[in-house]
């Protein structure tokens, strides 16, 4: 393959680099002579994607051909890497999902390169009203490791990260087995007490799936759960900043207490993501409203939100307008932070993939329009080219 060069600003330090690529990795890194030029990133990475755009991994009726669907789209927000989650279903939905996804790795490169596994989020998850979310009640059920492993059987072992609730021992024992597979255990929808949380850690859990959502309203002052997940140093948090599941203050807050380096943006979109306005019917929250505003709400009242309607890119572009953060910590937490948890992917560095990201960035426009994509490079090829 020949090489090329791609020329970009540096989110970080400013500077304009020239990266050259050679067979779909970087080769050299160096200075340009360039004065202008676009804001050059690796490639966005969003471990937690229900959909966007109708394309729906949690569909009754999920094939191999809706998942490429749903990664020629991430692509074309700059994602070049991402997880498919699955929420809380009856097994035999869950093993349908996975199996649409191994086919659609087999059959597609496109999407073995964009997808490294499968997020499944739930059904192992608190029953209560608050911290269940819109996670359908009749599916919840304890953790059960045999059934994971009927999870793996049916997929090839693609499942690489669960979110669970730690609110008993059996779930406990359930992290410690996913954890010594090497599967990323994370805590969500959850009711677990302090102590629980600090055992899950323990026990192997590393991660925090959308802190500050899926918990009980109102949660005691102190002690509670979210303290304990913010002062535990061994959870790395995922955080959904598009200015509705957390408020701007709030965000702010838990992005200090956790600092930079332990915080991970997730979109945690679902198919109605980029929908116009309206009351659909969805996979995820049953029926649910789209609001002129960016929301996915439920249509039956109480305002629960159903999953996320924006994209990783309003989450990087809301985030770096937070005092403390800027652009280069909002985009550390879109690539460099997720990419420890998949393969180390999410750094600018020599024999690295080339998944490289070009784009505008303009804070002073709304949020949905702040950061706006100009060319994605997957494996240094653009996404037009990739097959």
């Amino acid at each position: 393959m020949k090489s090329r060069s791609i020329t970009g600003r540096d989110p970080s330090s400013g500077t304009v680099l020239e990266v050259i690529v050679q067979n779909a990795r970087i080769k050299a890194i160096m200075p340009s002579t360039v004065e202008e030029a676009p804001w050059l990133s690796p490639g966005f990475i969003d471990l937690q994607v229900n959909g966007y755009l109708g394309s729906d991994v949690n569909a009754d009726d999920v094939d191999p051909d809706a998942i490429l669907s749903l990664t020629r789209k991430m692509l074309a927000l700059g994602v070049t890497t991402f997880l498919p989650t699955i929420i809380t279903a009856s097994e035999e939905k869950i093993i349908r999902a996975l199996r649409a996804v191994a086919e659609a790795r087999r059959a597609s490169s496109l999407v073995a390169r964009a997808v490294p596994f499968v997020h499944v989020e739930g059904p192992f998850i608190s029953p209560n009203d608050g911290p269940r979310g819109a996670h359908a009640l009749e599916h919840v059920r304890p953790a059960n490791l045999a059934e994971f492993e009927r999870w793996q059987a049916a997929c090839g072992d693609l499942v690489g990260m669960v979110t669970v609730s730690p609110h008993n021992d059996d779930a406990l024992g359930f992290i410690s087995a996913l954890a010594r597979k090497n599967v990323i255990v994370a805590i969500g929808h959850s009711h677990a007490t302090p102590a629980q949380i600090h055992a899950a850690a323990d026990a192997g859990a590393s991660l925090s799936t959308h802190l500050g959502n899926g918990l009980g309203s109102p949660l005691p002052r102190h002690p509670n759960l979210l303290w304990a997940q913010l002062a535990e140093d061994r959870l790395a948090a995922t955080f959904i900043a598009d200015g509705h599941h957390l408020p701007t203050d709030t965000l702010k807050s838990m992005l200090r207490a956790k600092g930079i380096s332990r915080s991970i943006l997730v979109s945690d979109a679902v198919a109605l993501g980029g929908m116009p306005v309206g009351v659909y019917q969805a996979g995820v929250g049953g029926a649910v409203e789209v609001t002129s505003d960016g929301r996915v709400i439920g249509a039956s009242g109480g305002g629960f939100l159903a999953g996320a309607y924006r994209p990783l890119t309003d989450d990087i572009a809301h985030a770096a307008t937070i005092d403390g953060v800027s652009l280069g910590g909002a985009i550390q937490m879109a690539t460099q932070n997720p990419g420890r948890f998949v393969g180390q992917n999410g750094t600018l560095h020599i024999g690295a993939e080339a998944n490289l990201v070009l784009f505008d960035w303009s804070p002073q426009r709304p949020t949905a329009n702040a950061l706006e994509i100009q060319t994605v490079f997957l494996a240094g090829s653009e996404v037009e080219q990739c097959t």
